[in-house]
């Protein structure tokens, strides 16, 4: 999952929604140096990442682009669930999207010191071209996978994965329903598990 199901999977508190957002930047026990709310953030991320990763309709979605993209094939299908949740969001939420991310981005900046210094330079950039809203439609996430492929120095050619968004659509829209699923399950647990509102 990417950065808007995490945020979503946090539920309302945000010390977890900022703690489920930094989390790839926090590396083995460094979260026992965050404040409570924000290391369970963390460890939500962690075990939904570990879930996603051996989902079988999250490999399903994988072996649809193994071939051309190897080991990009789990950060493109990352990216491709996010905008399926753009899509459906009034399925997930209640909150109008774009207030949702309005408010999210609000939290970053008042808790912009609490963020690892690479999240400090990359959360502005992403702000500033509301990458979370523009998920939602095709012509975003080109964008999105263009950008990822000059991170990978063009190595990756994930700019071309489009393709088979568009080609095999309902197929990982369905994937994504089926591990979204579980996915609200496990982090409904975890939260109830730990006292978290």
């Amino acid at each position: 999952m990417n950065y808007l199901a995490h945020i979503l999977l946090s539920g309302n508190n945000p010390d977890v929604m900022i703690g489920n957002f930094i989390a790839d930047s926090i590396k083995g026990s460094k979260y026992n140096s965050y404040p409570l709310q924000i290391q369970k953030g963390i460890l939500l991320h962690r075990q939904i990442d570990t879930a996603t990763d051996v989902h079988p309709a999250f490999r399903q979605s994988t072996k649809r682009l193994h071939k051309n993209y190897g080991h990009y094939s789990g950060i493109i299908v990352d990216i491709f669930y996010d905008h399926f949740l753009a899509k459906n969001w009034t399925d997930y939420s209640d909150v109008p999207l774009a207030d949702y991310i309005q408010s999210f981005y609000k939290l970053l900046r008042d808790n912009f010191d609490l963020l690892p210094e690479n999240i400090q330079k990359m959360a502005p950039i992403m702000m500033e071209g509301n990458w979370l809203l523009i998920y939602a439609d095709l012509e975003g996430i080109d964008r999105v996978l263009a950008g990822m492929n000059r991170r990978t120095k063009n190595r990756s050619e994930m700019d071309k994965a489009g393709r088979e968004l568009k080609e095999f659509y309902t197929f990982f829209e369905a994937d994504f329903k089926l591990v979204m699923k579980d996915l609200q399950e496990l982090s409904s647990r975890f939260l109830t598990d730990n006292n978290i509102n």
